[in-house]
């Protein structure tokens, strides 16, 4: 079984900064592309930035600038930092992982998600 678990969500004021961590267990073999998404009340999820395993990103239009995505491979931990958040910005952060594991002697390779954390920004 493999986990992905989120943290760093919470309520902030416009203007103001947050990190998101992700932490990826399990029997994992290898984590290769992860990311970061983002659910809107009413819409349907969208991609916030993504990573490679050897670091090219790529970003939404609307938060490059103000987020960065990073990596440590070693702690198999995705991180976003987003700094100079706006109300619009207001969703569930999912974060995703394609991970490879060994199933008997056949390999799998697969999408994961984690359980979403709320981010709020409000006065």
């Amino acid at each position: 079984q493999v986990q992905l678990v989120e943290s760093g969500g919470g309520l902030v004021q416009p203007g103001g900064s947050l990190r998101l961590s992700c932490t990826t267990s399990g029997s994992i073999f290898s984590v290769y592309s992860m990311g970061w998404y983002r659910q809107f009340p009413g819409r349907p999820r969208e991609l916030v930035a993504d990573i490679t395993r050897v670091g090219s990103t790529n970003y939404a239009s609307s938060v490059e600038g103000r987020f960065t995505i990073s990596r440590d491979n070693v702690k198999n931990t995705v991180y976003l930092q987003m700094n100079s958040l706006q109300p619009e910005d207001t969703a569930v952060y999912y974060c995703n992982a394609d991970v490879g594991i060994f199933f008997g002697s056949s390999y799998k390779r697969s999408n994961y998600w984690g359980q979403g954390t709320q981010v709020t920004v409000s006065s």
